[in-house]
């Protein structure tokens, strides 16, 4: 169900809608995922936000944490898992303003932060991108 107008989905809504994009990447990409963790939070908090030089939280929508796969080494070990964080308030900001179809628009989001656990160039997230819809 694409949705380009109504309510704004639940915050479990807005989850689902998350994981769903996670599970159409390509099975090449997705046999990779392994313990990268994925959250919904409503905004970046305020340390993060600093650490980044972000002024307005509405203009962050996602975020990697962690080591991409092509960075990593066997001295990484004991790390926390890699982390993608999305945040849903500045996605449904995004999705009012610009009038695109919500579910494209949060897998734009979770495929860009994937991509840099994958060390992918913007490119080549366009690509996974298309190869996902």
């Amino acid at each position: 169900m694409k949705r380009t107008f109504g309510a704004p989905p639940s915050p479990a809504e807005f989850e689902a809608m998350a994981f769903a994009a996670l599970e159409r990447l390509p099975a090449e990409f997705a046999a990779h995922i392994g313990d990268v963790v994925m959250s919904v939070e409503e905004f970046a908090d305020e340390e993060t936000l600093a650490q980044m030089g972000i002024q307005d939280p509405f203009e962050l929508t996602g975020l990697f944490e962690g080591i991409g796969m092509t960075d990593q080494s066997i001295s990484d070990s004991g790390q926390m898992p890699n982390r993608v964080r999305l945040f849903r308030q500045p996605i449904l900001d995004e999705w009012v303003a610009d009038g695109h179809d919500l579910e494209h628009l949060i897998a734009h989001v979770v495929i860009h932060e994937i991509g840099h656990h994958f060390g992918l160039s913007d490119d080549d997230m366009h690509a996974l991108e298309n190869a996902a819809d």
